[in-house]
């Protein structure tokens, strides 16, 4: 930890900072794409996005792969990665690199969590796997549980119930028989060693389980009965039930599948009882929150559990540092300190943070390096907008006007030198498939942007317009030549998934002319958002984050 004098910011002798507030757009999920028929963002009408890229000062930045802290440029953003590299104006091995790395080098095996869960296993009880089931890499990747299967095997586990969340968002809609018939068919191959390894239950992930933000608890209830108590509709195996509901519900994706629970002769094969263990695999903190506060939490007021069985619960990473939650864990996360937001609290400066419910993590916990809660009191305020429950494509509008509304007359008050906001049209419509919903949220965010903009000129501010990652950029998916990709019925193909386009960085400073990008920067991504808002506030950056995109 730095000493008290090394956290005081220089001033910038070039640039004092504008005389209103430094306010931080960030449409979450509006990434720069091939401006074809796939480009809800082209698509859109968007006047206001259109006038800030032709006048104001605009760049492009990398918001995927090693930019963000993921094991290769094949991997896409998300959104806690891309705001993690926002506030922290440094880039960090993200959860996916970071487990990746501890199963090559075996110390996942060496961690207490993982010796404690086996050992137990050994005893006789059952060790249970909850998880995203996908190679997505933004929750979960099926190579992590595959290896974990293969090495309890390998230490003597007899007995392993599996607990799949099926993803069809951060893949393809309907690819969730690919990596069901993968994992069944290493099931089958450790089974015939006399093992008893098979998957026990699961769901889409939009609608069990996988929560976050405390928007839809009944999800968590949902996935609580349907794993823990074995209670739902039963299926001989996994693919009778996906087929099942698709029958039932044509076109829908994975992520909507209804809960499912694996029966023989009428009774669930893997109900999670006292005694047993019990992995959740996903990296990913924001949906792993609330099942492991369910599994914890002695005192629990947000459902009815009935008789909480008495498990050994451990996560692949600790979710939220501050909370402890897990208190086992099988990879330590990483130690991301001294992020923007604790610099400008440490010097003073009043800060704004505010989105609905879906991206209000993101603008706190995640912005702030995972972590719960602010760092001054008084300098800080977090406001929180509550999210419709109903799905989003039939709202594509979200709360963006709220959002506005209430950043517009906090910083009225004059209470706030710098503000950030996530609009989360882009990203949460874009998740959904519908090309039609996704161009009126790109539109509902646009007409935003003009509020913004004018209010930044009355207020005499700068307005920093950028994304996280991109989504509604790419509504189908793409073949290697470019073109857009069809399925057997010759319809375009659905993408849900986030992208790797690169995403718009604009800075709309009316009245300032002194303000210039430095050409000579390389490769630029979020991580260089932190400098340049300090430089844009009138402060030098500290010397360890990656240098601002202005040249002085």
């Amino acid at each position: 930890m730095r000493p008290m004098t090394a956290w005081q910011l220089k001033k910038l002798s070039q640039f004092n900072g504008p005389t209103g507030p430094v306010i931080t757009c960030v449409m979450d999920g509006v990434g720069l794409g091939k401006q074809d028929e796939s480009d809800a963002v082209f698509l859109a009408r968007t006047p206001n996005l259109n006038w800030l890229q032709k006048n104001a000062l605009y760049t492009q930045l990398n918001a995927h792969g090693v930019a963000v802290g993921m094991p290769t440029n094949a991997d896409m953003g998300n959104s806690e990665v891309g705001h993690n590299a926002l506030g922290a104006g440094r880039i960090y091995d993200q959860g996916a690199k970071l487990v990746q790395e501890a199963i090559n080098d075996g110390s996942i095996y060496k961690s207490e969590a993982w010796k404690l869960t086996t050992a137990r296993a050994r005893e006789g009880a059952t060790l249970h796997f909850i998880g995203l089931l996908s190679d997505g890499n933004v929750h979960s990747n099926i190579g992590h549980l595959k290896a974990m299967l293969q090495q309890a095997d390998a230490e003597g586990v007899q007995k392993v119930r599996i607990h799949v969340l099926l993803d069809g968002r951060d893949v393809h809609e309907t690819s969730g028989l690919i990596y069901v018939d993968d994992l069944e068919a290493l099931l089958n191959a450790i089974n015939t060693k006399g093992r008893d390894y098979r998957i026990a239950s699961g769901g889409g992930r939009m609608k069990v389980t996988m929560d976050r933000y405390e928007a839809e608890w009944h999800m968590v209830e949902t996935g609580w009965r349907t794993h823990v108590k074995g209670e739902g509709r039963g299926f001989a195996s996994t693919r009778e039930a996906v087929e099942t509901f698709r029958a039932e519900s044509p076109g829908i994706g994975d992520q909507n599948l209804p809960p499912f629970v694996i029966k023989k002769d009428g009774n669930a094969v893997g109900p999670i009882q006292d005694g047993d263990a019990v992995i959740l695999f996903n990296f990913r903190g924001d949906r792993a929150i609330e099942i492991t506060q369910a599994f914890e939490q002695e005192t629990f007021d947000k459902f009815e559990r009935g008789p909480k069985p008495k498990v050994l619960y451990a996560g692949m990473m600790q979710y939220d540092g501050d909370l402890k939650l897990p208190h086992l864990f099988l990879v330590t996360p990483p130690h991301i300190s001294e992020s923007a937001g604790e610099f400008l609290a440490r010097n003073g400066v009043s800060q704004l943070a505010i989105s609905e419910t879906q991206k209000y993590g993101h603008v706190t916990y995640f912005w702030n390096g995972n972590r719960s809660g602010k760092f001054d009191d008084k300098s800080e305020t977090y406001i929180e907008i509550p999210s419709d429950t109903l799905p989003f494509e039939e709202r594509p509008w979200m709360k963006a006007a709220e959002i506005t509304d209430r950043l517009i007359a906090e910083l009225t008050t004059m209470k706030y030198k710098a503000a950030r906001l996530n609009y989360a049209n882009g990203d949460m419509v874009g998740h959904t498939g519908h090309l039609e919903a996704a161009i009126l949220a790109v539109e509902a965010v646009d007409l935003e942007l003009g509020r913004l903009m004018r209010f930044t000129e009355r207020a005499k501010g700068i307005l920093i317009v950028t994304a996280d990652h991109g989504n509604a950029d790419e509504m189908y998916d793409h073949n290697k030549d470019g073109s857009i990709a069809k399925d057997e019925a010759g319809k375009f193909k659905v993408k849900t998934s986030h992208t790797l386009n690169k995403v718009p960085f604009i800075i709309y400073a009316p009245g300032i002319d002194v303000l210039k990008f430095d050409t000579k920067l390389e490769k630029p991504g979020l991580g260089n958002y932190a400098a340049t808002a300090f430089n844009l506030l009138g402060y030098e950056a500290p010397a360890d984050h990656l240098p601002s995109l202005l040249a002085f």
